[in-house]
Formats: structure tokens, sequence, C-alpha cells
């Protein structure tokens, strides 16, 4: 059977597929629309995956303490289902805070796969999480996890489950639409003999929701600015942070949370050479977070490939952890 050697030192694998220019075509394509527009994916960069690490943190946030909670209570169910010598790849792992919780329940787990974008942000996480799990070769993997990839090439040949780990309600980013591909997208990532937790944030009312993505202290507002500031940095820009102001947004209609950044006047700005003009009021829709109950999020797994073979809830029902499996499996 082949091994992987342990090391904690294995560099990231990054991925071939990875498009050096997309967060320049992104951010040009996205400003020209109207309404403006960005992909969210380019909030994580070094500076804006510390701020989400401190969003966490904040008494409004609700969801990682919750979902915390919930990891820590059904870990034992989650490991007699998928069984011994799982690949757990994390999309979107960030400081894979949450992931000990699963690899300690795991029944000799072959190794950790984490999929980040921010790559500096990913090689701290890694070497925090080998010092905490020794015995798990861990297999970073810089790449956009929203996007095609292919899994380290050590895996190839390795047996047993492919276990995929999207926590954080990180599914609620994507439009409905989106979030179906994605999943599909992922199942064929991990193969036929394969698993999937996936962190859902439920509907609730709109006065529990729209603090959880605009704090007291500011620290969301921060987080959302620094995507103008990631494009001045990366990308020439001329845009002062200074003219605009978050704003979350409930959408009922949709349920889902909305993130603008909202010009206070009219302003024109430029990004490589390129010139965008604001008017005052107008925004930039930087990320959605959906929510979904328990009959919604079921059908959109089963429209992806997925059946759910498990499902945790809070005490308030805020939250849940699904386990899926593929349609039709056994």
């Amino acid at each position: 059977m082949p091994t992987i050697p342990l090391s904690p030192s294995h560099p990231a694998y990054v991925c071939p597929s990875l498009p050096g220019d997309a967060f320049a075509t992104d951010v040009l394509e996205g400003l020209a629309r109207t309404p403006k527009t960005l992909p969210s994916v380019w909030l994580y960069d070094r500076r804006g995956s510390e701020l989400f690490e401190a969003i966490t943190q904040l008494d409004e946030y609700y969801q990682t303490r919750t979902e915390t909670a919930l990891l820590a209570e059904c870990a034992p169910a989650l490991a007699a289902a998928v069984g011994p010598n799982a690949v757990v790849v994390e999309f979107g792992s960030g400081s894979s805070r949450k992931t000990p919780l699963l690899l300690d329940a795991l029944d000799k787990p072959r190794a950790y796969v984490p999929v980040d974008i921010a790559d500096d942000f990913l090689d701290d996480a890694v070497a925090v999480l080998a010092r905490r799990c020794p015995g798990i070769p861990m297999l970073p993997v810089r790449a956009d996890f929203t996007r095609p990839f292919r899994l380290p090439p050590q895996l190839k040949d390795t047996p047993g489950p492919r276990l995929g780990f999207f926590p954080g309600s990180t599914i609620g980013n994507f439009a409905p639409a989106q979030a179906a591909a994605f999943l599909a997208h992922v199942g064929k990532i991990l193969g036929t003999s394969r698993r999937m937790i996936v962190g859902v944030d439920a509907c609730k009312d709109a006065s529990i929701l729209v603090p959880a993505y605009d704090d007291a202290r500011g620290v969301t507002a921060e987080f959302n600015l620094n995507l103008f500031a990631r494009i001045n940095r990366e990308l020439e820009g001329d845009i002062p942070l200074d003219a605009f102001r978050h704003e979350a947004r409930y959408n009922d209609a949709a349920s889902r949370i909305e993130m603008h950044l909202v010009a206070k006047c009219t302003l024109d700005v430029h990004v490589l050479g390129q010139p965008f003009r604001f008017a005052k009021g107008e925004s930039v829709h930087t990320e959605n977070s959906y929510k979904y109950g328990a009959t919604e999020f079921r059908a959109l797994a089963s429209s992806a490939g997925w059946d759910v073979e498990r499902v945790w809830h809070d005490g308030a029902r805020r939250f849940a952890v699904y386990l899926l499996k593929p349609a039709n499996a056994a």
C-alpha cells in the first residue's frame, strides 16, 4: 500500500491551473459592470485572512463558535461514517482552526490537504497544524478552490476515502446555482470513494444576521475595505479608502446577506491605468452569504449528485453541519 512520507515541511503544491492574472481580470471586468461587483475570493489575501480570523472572534459573529461546538459534538459520528485511512481535503482552509477536531476523531487519517489561495497564510497555518498533529502528513495546495485543480501528486494511487471539509458557512458565499456547481466540482476532485462535510448557516431574523456582518468595532468594515487596499497595492489602483463605507444588507427575498462598499461621493479612480467612475451612493457588491433551511439545502446537494447522510443542528437551530455521501450510495 503506498504511503506518504511523514514531514511537516512539504512545500505547497501550486496548482498549474492557477491563473496568475485572474485577480486583474476579475477586478477590471467587475468594476466595468453595472452594478459593480467583485468576487469574494479576492477578499482573502494575507491581511484579509487575518481580519477574517479576527471577525470569527467577535461577539456578533455567532457562526464560528456555534459550528465549533457542533463539530466537537458530532466528530465521533463523522469518523465512524467515514472509516479509517481518510485523506482530508479542506477547501478554503484559512487558519485550519477547526480541523484538529476532525483529525483527532478520525481513525488513522492518511493525509491532510488544505487548499487555499492565500499562500503565505496557508504556509503559516500548516506549520501550526503540523506541530499540533505531528503524525499526519500535511500536503498544502495553493489554488483557487472554485476553479479546476489537481490534488498533490503524493496522493496518486493512495487508497482510502477522500473526505471533503468545507466548514465556516462558506457555501453561502455562492449563489445557489454556483453552490450546486461547486459541490459537483469537488465531487469530481474527491472521486468515487468520497464524503463531504459542509457547514451551513441557517435562515434567521435580520436582527441577528446584520450585526454578524457589520460589527460594532468595525472589523468587518476593515475586512471589506481591505479589498480596495489590495487593488491599490497589487493593481496600481488609486482608490481612496476613506471615500467608501462598508454596508451589510439583508435581502429577504433571496435569503442572503450582502456586503457592499458604497461611494460617499462622486469620484473617478484608476486600476492598471483604466478609469472607472463612481456616482455618489453607488456600490461595489463584494460578497453574498446565503442562508439555507434543511429542505433547501437537501435539494441543493441532490442537484449536485450528493445525498444528505446525517445532519446536526445547534439547540437554537442557527447553524447546521451536514455529512454528504454520493447520491444513491449504499
